[in-house]
């Protein structure tokens, strides 16, 4: 590596998916413009393999079987300042092995997109002037993202920039650029030619009339207020596989999780089925042992759709009018990016239920603790068109498709745009 050529180190950890999902979101922008040199790098496992396995496994453990002790830990924490004795330990961990790689690779610039503040007093023990950004990854925002020595902090919404200026962060130093996300969460795009796009709408015009006298059309098939499925065929959205969707039925997305923590699942979905002009999208990811049951339970009802892992999560969110989830920050970015109103059922402690009750707070999101009271929620929200668009247009106005792009053409133009290599890449 020749020493002007600009290198990007990000530091992540493995605690759920979603660190490592905006890491590779900032990993590829960064790569489509020019920056090559990008290392990924999960310190706490790298420099304490059986500490960090061991850590993951508390974490799991007590957001599944004791989330209240878990939402005690995580608020007790909130306001803590990086002076605290115990912020001094939390930020210690991974210094030695992090400190082998600034001295031999001399990074452009370092990213956490986990706040595990190692880096602030080793640039003060190295005497290295690399930059230091945060990426918070919640739309809550933990105050171990904090540090005063941070130089730059990009943020999900204007209110968490209010928060972390009233307690001395320079404003200055914050931008309001949305949590980054995977390229093509954008709410409609036309990704296959015209005659295509003509041709799956008429296959599934004849998919529609094959259903028989059980399904209800209404009018609004030909009206401005068409469902998403519609609305997805009619911009050419490429079929997904082991989905077959009525255009004329309001569509609900239900992310189970990977690990399965949506208890009262199979409740949900009857309730949901009861109402004779909702259909459902069930996306088990890798559980599948809850991709079976629920496929043979279900088996034979056209009006649920029952995958494991799938790629193809954008197109079901721009296929669906709604979507039930938990409240991770990458899922809440990714369905906001694609308009998309959130249903959030039985949120845990912890930042996820600060998620839930911010996006609730702004009409984009709402909270349910049992089956019975999301199944009303989703009825009083798809029978509303008026109060359906309100949400849409609020869920729009906070989403950020390409928070990765902004974020890495910001940090080009700031940290990288003056060596010689990165000449011509736009900042």
């Amino acid at each position: 590596m020749q020493p002007h050529e600009p290198n990007v180190l990000i530091l992540y950890a493995s605690y759920g998916d979603g660190h490592y999902q905006a890491t590779k979101a900032l990993e590829k922008s960064l790569n489509e413009r020019g920056i090559h040199q990008v290392k990924l790098l999960d310190l706490m496992a790298e420099a304490h393999p059986k500490l960090n396995d061991l850590t993951r496994f508390v974490y799991m453990q007590s957001y599944r079987t004791i989330p209240g002790l878990y939402g005690l830990v995580y608020n007790m924490t909130k306001e803590m300042k990086s002076d605290k004795p115990f912020a001094h330990i939390l930020h210690a961990f991974g210094t030695r092995r992090l400190e082998e790689y600034l001295k031999t690779e001399r990074p452009s610039v370092v990213i956490h997109t986990f706040p595990q503040m190692v880096m602030p007093k080793l640039r003060r023990k190295i005497g290295l002037n690399i930059p230091i950004v945060n990426v918070v990854t919640d739309f809550d925002l933990h105050g171990r993202w904090l540090h005063p020595d941070v130089d730059r902090f990009y943020v999900a919404t204007e209110e968490m920039r209010r928060e972390a200026a009233a307690v001395g962060i320079d404003p200055n130093r914050i931008t309001v650029s949305g949590i980054p996300i995977k390229s093509g969460f954008d709410p409609v795009e036309a990704v296959v030619p015209q005659a295509q796009a003509a041709s799956t709408v008429e296959e599934a015009a004849s998919l529609d009339s094959a259903g028989g006298s059980d399904r209800s059309r209404g009018d609004s098939r030909h009206s401005e207020g068409e469902f998403a499925a519609a609305r997805a065929l009619r911009t050419g959205e490429p079929p997904v596989p082991g989905v077959a969707l009525d255009p004329a039925r309001k569509t609900v997305l239900l992310m189970a999780g990977a690990y399965g923590v949506m208890l009262g699942l199979r409740r949900v979905c009857d309730l949901l089925l009861a109402q004779e002009d909702i259909q459902i999208v069930v996306v088990c990811g890798r559980n599948e042992e809850m991709r079976a049951g629920l496929a043979q339970q279900y088996a034979g009802n056209s009006r649920i759709q029952i995958l494991g892992f799938t790629d193809r999560v954008a197109s079901l969110m721009r296929m669906s009018d709604c979507i039930v989830t938990k409240p991770g920050g990458i899922t809440l970015a990714e369905s906001l990016a694609c308009r998309l109103p959130i249903f959030l059922f039985r949120p845990v402690p912890g930042q996820e239920r600060n998620n839930a009750v911010y996006l609730a707070e702004q009409g984009v999101a709402f909270i349910s603790r049992s089956a019975d009271e999301l199944s009303a929620q989703i009825a009083s929200l798809l029978g509303d068109p008026k109060k359906l668009a309100a949400s849409r247009s609020r869920a729009a106005s906070l989403g950020h498709p390409r928070a990765a792009d902004e974020i890495a053409d910001d940090l080009i133009a700031r940290y990288m745009s003056g060596q010689p290599d990165s000449a011509g890449i736009p900042g």
